[in-house]
């Protein structure tokens, strides 16, 4: 969604028109407060940040399942190692040097 120069609010008119402003996002707009010329919020409605959130934990899902795909490419191909081997060796390069 693109934003336009009346979507770019700074926080003391924010502040002043906050009934006036939700009524707006709860309309569809976006709007993004500035703190001292700096973007420093977003304010959008609740449904769509609830969608939001179900679209990050589906990317989370698909990038999950990706590399599950990977990791059995990886054992089909022979490129695996011995889960203790792994750890040892891991264990020796975390280990102190003396």
């Amino acid at each position: 969604m693109a934003f336009s120069v009346n979507d770019v609010i700074p926080l003391s008119q924010a502040r002043a028109n906050l009934s006036e402003l939700a009524e707006q996002v709860k309309a569809g707009a976006e709007k993004i407060v500035t703190k001292n010329g700096e973007s420093y919020i977003a304010l959008i409605d609740a449904k769509r940040l609830d969608y939001y959130h179900q679209l990050e934990r589906a990317r989370i899902h698909l990038l999950t399942l990706d590399e599950a795909v990977q990791g059995l490419a990886d054992i089909e191909a022979g490129q695996v190692k011995d889960a203790k081997s792994a750890l040892n060796a891991l264990k020796k390069r975390r280990a102190p040097k003396t």
